[in-house]
């Protein structure tokens, strides 16, 4: 167990540990919390260990996070695999890979079209309906804003016009890099608040809220991916 570069205690929720171990007999490492670029973390350094990851022959790199509902039919405490992204600061330059290409890791212009695996998200599905859930496993795009702040209504209706299902400020960076390195990826959504999308609305977002769906969804994440690992085997040749 070891801590990451710079501070080790970043937001609440987020113990910023690497954590070693085996989960159902699978070697794995996990990301007790990250980097977050609000933080004031420059990019190269809130995908560093993703590049890490890709140096000890990771094969799959799982994302989750906590977001904002979108789409209108979600619920609080629903889960969406993540099928595609919008990385919004992208869109304005803002890339883990600008710079020089480093090229032992990947080629300088890497495809996302396939950034998140359709075999695994198959995979995710059939768990959920043998897990028997009240609720559908729901499947959408995930927009990333840069943060700290939620978003206005304005900026939610915006996003929801883009063909944005849920909204976070977290995640895409690292699949950026992920992919470049040619680690394959799965990643899922927890719809912690609804993003607030009517003027006539008296609620807010805040984080308590967030931490709050998170413990309440802990035991259905934990058997979904626990149930995903034990089922997984390596990719049979670079994903991309």
């Amino acid at each position: 167990m070891g801590c990451y570069p710079g501070r080790c205690e970043v937001v609440p929720g987020h113990a910023g540990r690497l954590v070693f171990g085996y989960l159902r007999d699978k070697c794995c490492v996990m990301m007790q919390g990250r980097f977050h670029p609000y933080e004031g973390y420059p990019l190269w350094k809130v995908t560093f260990p993703v590049r890490v990851f890709r140096l000890m022959d990771v094969h799959t790199l799982i994302v989750t996070n906590a977001a904002g509902g979108l789409n209108p039919e979600y619920k609080v405490g629903d889960v969406m695999l993540i099928r595609d992204h919008i990385n919004l600061a992208g869109l304005s330059g803002q890339n883990p890979l600008r710079g020089p290409n480093d090229d032992r890791f990947g080629e300088r212009f890497p495809p996302m079209s396939n950034a998140y695996d359709r075999i695994l998200r198959q995979k995710a599905h059939h768990i959920w309906k043998q897990m028997e859930q009240e609720r559908p496993l729901q499947e959408g795009t995930y927009v990333m804003v840069g943060g700290p702040n939620f978003e206005t209504i304005a900026e939610c209706q915006f996003l929801q016009k883009l063909g944005a299902d849920a909204v976070g400020m977290s995640t895409v960076p690292e699949v950026i890099v992920a992919r470049h390195c040619g680690i394959r990826v799965f990643g899922f959504s927890l719809i912690t608040n609804k993003s607030i999308l009517d003027y006539e609305s008296l609620e807010t977002a805040n984080h308590e809220e967030v931490l709050v769906a998170g413990n309440l969804a802990a035991e259905k994440l934990e058997r979904l991916v626990c149930t995903l690992v034990e089922n997984m085997q390596p990719p049979s040749e670079k994903t991309f």
